[in-house]
């Protein structure tokens, strides 16, 4: 009688954690896809912008008529992305030529080898184009800009080609600095690397000004990466492709890199 009884108390047992387990593993994909827009825009925020990063980096000017301008550059990242620097290589033209993004590309200094001079921009240079490409001062050094600027809102998801994404509207808070009005992003729900982005400007809140897609993920150190990016510019129809020729995250780079005196050198 014992071993029956033991036997089935053990049987109960299994049937009950077997039950747990599944309810488990049921819910597991549904608590994955429920993230709010902030949550999943933070997590996309901490996953790009590491401690620091540093990188060698391909930029391709493609003019209307196809016309091709490429640059070499080495870029630094600092404080979850918040610094920045970008150091040009080739061609000759441009080498050793540098900018220091900080606070969100909110404060801009630029170095000219040849007159051997620092000078600090305008404000409003954030939303100039970096050597005529179609990448702004702003989409370099926005670090986490998307999580405190914006206001994000979960959307139906969608598909880009075969990758299932959510969708996230950003719309712009009213104190923002951003050049942006609103911001829609499609981010992979595999790795949460945001594989297209539409920006909209503030003059024409309706009308998407560029659309960024990115391709190749890697996984570098351990954070999935888009190797290849290409920017649109829907205005001007024009293209810049970017690709990363290597790269690494959370090295220990010098602090004087991200200062008027140091980021040139």
């Amino acid at each position: 009688m014992r071993r029956g009884f033991m036997a089935a108390f053990l049987a109960g047992v299994l049937q009950i954690v077997t039950a747990a387990s599944a309810i488990v593993l049921l819910e597991l994909p549904l608590l994955a896809e429920d993230l709010t827009g902030p949550e999943i825009v933070r997590k996309v925020s901490n996953q790009m912008n590491q401690e620091t990063s540093w990188g060698m980096m391909k930029l391709t000017i493609v003019t209307t008529s196809g016309k091709e301008r490429e640059f070499t550059y080495e870029g630094f990242t600092a404080d979850k992305g918040r610094s920045t620097v970008v150091k040009y290589v080739s061609p000759a033209r441009v080498k050793g030529q540098a900018v220091l993004l900080l606070n969100n590309a909110d404060d801009i200094w630029s170095y000219d080898p040849r007159t051997d001079r620092v000078r600090k921009l305008a404000t409003h240079a954030k939303r100039q184009k970096m050597q005529g490409s179609d990448f702004t001062y702003e989409d370099f050094g926005s670090g986490n800009l998307f999580v405190t600027d914006f206001e994000a809102e979960r959307v139906a998801d969608e598909k880009v080609g075969r990758v299932t994404c959510y969708k996230v509207v950003l719309r712009k808070k009213e104190k923002s600095g951003s050049t942006y009005a609103r911001v829609v992003m499609w981010v992979s729900k595999e790795n949460l690397v945001p594989i297209r982005i539409e920006y909209y400007g503030t003059d024409e809140p309706e009308v998407s000004k560029k659309g960024l897609v990115q391709s190749d993920i890697k996984n570098i150190d351990g954070v999935p990466t888009a190797m290849k990016a290409v920017m649109h510019n829907n205005l001007d129809g024009t293209d810049t492709k970017l690709e990363i020729l290597e790269y690494r995250y959370n090295l220990a780079i010098e602090k004087s890199r991200f200062n008027q005196r140091g980021f040139y050198k």
